[in-house]
């Protein structure tokens, strides 16, 4: 029997992929404190599409939010997650830019990072986990698990064996996003990944978009791994990772040891169910067993923030013919992990071939940028005939006059007009549009209205009937936003 490790990943995975990432740093803040003694390894909190969409739909400093949250959570070590190659935005980020980005997480208080690498640029890993070395953090590599015929065992055996040879990466982190991760494929990867850890622990994370992870959790600790990515249970499964609840429950049953304790499941789950609830969002959530998810693999984290913008321009209604298309757009573009930005990418795509009403009629940058190798080498061929509708869009030959630049930290500060780190990585992130919003709404709010009030009644009354995928609520004293 193991000893069975638990992070938390509530405020971060939990409301990506149920809230659309549009957590509000006063919603969390109240029952911090309970989940900083609840027992958990590390608590996930943050990383940069977070960032910005505090700035951009909250309106808040996301700076301000995490030093309030990290001061109220100061037993358990605070992770963020990074992107090696763009942590800021979804095209190609200089590594000056991220290395600053790392440091600045370190200085407001995170001590512990998984970095991933969709297309394992690990030298680009590697470094950023020496910089976090610098404030002696913890560092997960990640290994960006797919289901396809390119991404075999020895293909993720020899990720794990250059990771792990990093001196600086303490864990290596399976990250399953689409939860498709069976015990008949475990059996031969995790122990060909075992095989090439060097001995470093192994972490499980895995979105319960197919009602299966709770399942593969249990059998995946019987092949290695000792520490399981878990939420509290109205912030968990659906399109979100299995329950703390559920999954303390199991290892208990199994035989298994952990250091949670469980009677603080209860106060936390109810104070998430009560924000969720207040404020329009999804909780509480259980998803079926469905082959198209199988197929086109949109990772959980996505999946809250595309049905939002989807409902936004009205097209609700299509959504099962852009996850269809998105499955196809996926193997034409090489199988590409599907995580960020990739899974954003082929979304988007999927989304502009069926709205325009011709297959790669419009072309994003970004899907340019990555036929055009300035993510890293595909993991295998562009579709020729993809390929060359890529090549011929309007905008492919501006965009690869332009490839990654790398300026000097001493030139991003004169770019942007700052010497203030926290300051650039704001201006980095978002249009002065944005940031200028942002100031004018004040300080962060360190409370959610959570009560019931005539207004808020209404207003979700409202919600149930609008064509509007939100109702917003403005007084004297609340502001307020109810999404669908």
């Amino acid at each position: 029997m193991a000893h069975i490790e638990f992070l938390d990943t509530t405020m971060r995975d939990g409301q990506q992929s149920l809230w659309g990432m549009e957590m509000r740093c006063g919603m969390a803040l109240p029952i911090a404190p309970t989940i900083d003694r609840t027992g958990f390894r590390v608590i996930d909190l943050t990383g940069s599409s977070m960032f910005e969409v505090s700035i951009r739909v909250n309106h808040e400093n996301p700076w301000e939010g995490l030093d309030l949250l990290t001061e109220a959570m100061p037993k358990t070590p605070i992770r963020a997650g990074m992107r090696s190659n763009a942590s800021v935005t979804f095209g190609v980020t200089p590594d000056a830019l991220m290395d600053v980005w790392m440091r600045q997480l370190n200085e407001h208080g995170c001590r512990s990072f998984w970095v991933y690498d969709v297309l394992f640029n690990i030298d680009k890993m590697h470094r950023l986990a020496k910089v976090a070395k610098e404030y002696g953090s913890e560092v997960a590599g990640s290994i960006m698990f797919t289901s396809s015929p390119v991404h075999t065992d020895d293909y993720y055996a020899d990720k794990a064996d250059r990771l792990s040879a990093c001196p600086d990466i303490d864990t290596l982190l399976l990250y399953d996003t689409a939860g498709v991760l069976e015990r008949e494929r475990m059996k031969t990867l995790v122990p060909a990944i075992v095989a090439k850890a060097r001995g470093k622990p192994l972490e499980f994370h895995s979105n319960n978009i197919l009602g299966m992870s709770a399942k593969a959790y249990c059998d995946i600790v019987e092949f290695g791994v000792t520490i399981l990515h878990t939420a509290t249970r109205p912030m968990a499964n659906g399109p979100a990772v299995p329950s703390t609840e559920i999954m303390t429950r199991n290892m208990t049953l199994l035989g298994h040891s952990h250091d949670i304790d469980v009677s603080l499941l209860p106060p936390v789950a109810e104070h998430f169910e009560r924000v969720g609830r207040a404020a329009g969002y999804r909780v509480n959530q259980h998803n079926e067993y469905d082959v198209l998810a199988a197929r086109h693999q949109i990772p959980g984290g996505m999946t809250g923030t595309l049905r939002a913008q989807i409902a936004k321009h009205n097209l609700s209604e299509r959504m099962d013919e852009i996850l269809e298309e998105t499955a196809v757009v996926r193997e034409e573009l090489g199988y590409p992990g599907m995580a960020t930005p990739f899974s954003q990418l082929v979304g988007i795509q999927s989304v502009l071939n069926l709205v325009s009403g011709e297959r790669y009629k419009i072309v994003p940058d970004e899907v340019i940028q990555y036929a055009a190798g300035f993510y890293g080498e595909p993991v295998a061929p562009i579709d020729e005939d993809i390929l060359d509708r890529i090549m011929a869009s309007p905008r492919a030959d501006k965009v690869l006059e332009s490839p990654p630049e790398e300026p000097t930290l001493e030139e991003l500060f004169k770019r942007y007009d700052t010497r203030d780190p926290d300051e650039l990585i704001l201006r980095a992130l978002m249009p002065e549009p944005d940031l200028q919003k942002m100031r004018a709404a004040g300080p962060v709010q360190r409370s959610y209205p959570v009560m019931s009030t005539p207004e808020l009644e209404q207003a979700q009354q409202l919600l149930k009937t609008a064509r509007s995928p939100y109702v917003q609520i403005k007084s004297a004293d609340l502001n307020l936003t109810l999404r669908r």
